[in-house]
């Protein structure tokens, strides 16, 4: 079943870029522009969160509505938009094996040999706010309950909303001193940033759509909360100490952008004053190496940051289980929902 939602997510993101093109004849307003916000969409992707609005929909609608995979295709629009942002500011070169959209637009600019006063980063962030703009007719394709829209399209914006607060909460919080940092600062960030946006409202957004009553909303809101959670936990692990080809970016890049993940500030808090030394001057050098890295990892490991993270992960699947457990939602999504998650945590 997963394999046919996928497949029609798809054909469905093709459809919507053409009809962005046919509302809005955006590939004769500019080519180049369209070309590459089509070749930057159509990129591979997981496509997590359109899935999971099928998911949601499905596991509360007594049928399926017409335009229901044009509506979750918006949510790998967003994502797409917030990637686009989110490379310019992470000053990411590439994304999904390519070039990141600035990186293209600054390929481009390159061939003028004149002074030109503005960037691949100015292009890109444009390029972006137009994603954003077709990711909100998408949404509208669905042919439902007109109530039920307003108040899943709201569901939408938030997430849009929340994300955004959180990417500006973490960069404040990457020049603040690691003591200053809380576990609830951390969470808080993990939740805006990572769990609305990738998990809550695309589940809540569909479940909406489908006439769920508010509790069950509320039910998968906190679901998405928790997976998010664990989601963000794992890939810190990972994106400290898993090859960089299993992840497909550098194992540095956390530590270069002073990024105060839970097993950062788990280490820091239970370490020694000399590692605690190396921890602040490690975040806080302008480009950390492989010897950094290294020894991050010895004093993660050391610590107990690394079990205290691991036993996070497991509490916070467990209690994501039992929500879902509760759930009103159909079995049959019920499980596959179930299964999926753990596909997505590569438990």
């Amino acid at each position: 079943m997963l394999f046919k939602i996928r497949k029609n997510i798809e054909r469905e993101l093709c459809a919507c870029i053409r009809n962005i093109d046919k509302s809005y004849s955006l590939s004769k307003i500019s080519p180049f522009l369209f070309q590459n916000i089509k070749s930057f969409v159509f990129r591979k992707g997981k496509r997590v969160r359109p899935i999971l609005f099928i998911m949601g929909y499905l596991g509360f609608a007594k049928k399926s509505a017409s335009g229901l995979y044009a509506s979750a295709a918006s949510f790998e629009l967003l994502h797409d938009f917030l990637l686009v942002h989110d490379d310019i500011i992470d000053k990411s070169d590439t994304r999904r094996g390519k070039p990141s959209m600035h990186k293209m637009f600054n390929n481009y600019l390159a061939k003028y040999n004149r002074n030109i006063k503005f960037s691949g980063q100015d292009l890109a962030i444009v390029a972006g706010d137009v994603i954003y703009a077709a990711s909100i007719q998408a949404f509208l394709s669905i042919k439902e309950d007109i109530a039920r829209k307003e108040k899943a399209l709201k569901n939408f914006i938030e997430a849009t909303i929340f994300t955004g607060s959180g990417e500006f909460i973490e960069l404040l919080c990457g020049i603040k001193d690691i003591e200053k940092i809380s576990k609830q600062d951390i969470y808080r960030i993990y939740d805006l940033k990572t769990a609305r946006y990738t998990f809550s409202s695309p589940l809540c957004s569909g479940a909406i759509l489908a006439g769920a009553r508010n509790e069950e909303i509320q039910k998968l809101t906190q679901y998405g909360i928790y997976l998010g959670r664990a989601f963000q936990i794992k890939d810190d692990i990972l994106g400290m100490f898993a090859d960089e080809e299993k992840i497909g970016k550098s194992t540095l890049t956390d530590l270069q952008e002073a990024k105060k993940t839970l097993l950062i500030w788990y280490a820091y808090h239970h370490s020694s004053w000399k590692n605690k030394l190396t921890i602040k001057n490690t975040l806080s050098k302008e480009r950390a190496n492989n010897s950094d890295l290294l020894n991050i990892r010895k004093i993660t490991i050391s610590s107990g940051a690394l079990d205290f993270a691991e036993k996070e992960l497991s509490k916070l699947i467990k209690k994501s289980d039992n929500l879902l457990a509760s759930s009103g939602m159909n079995s049959k999504y019920k499980t596959l929902l179930s299964g999926y998650s753990r596909e997505i945590l590569n438990l």
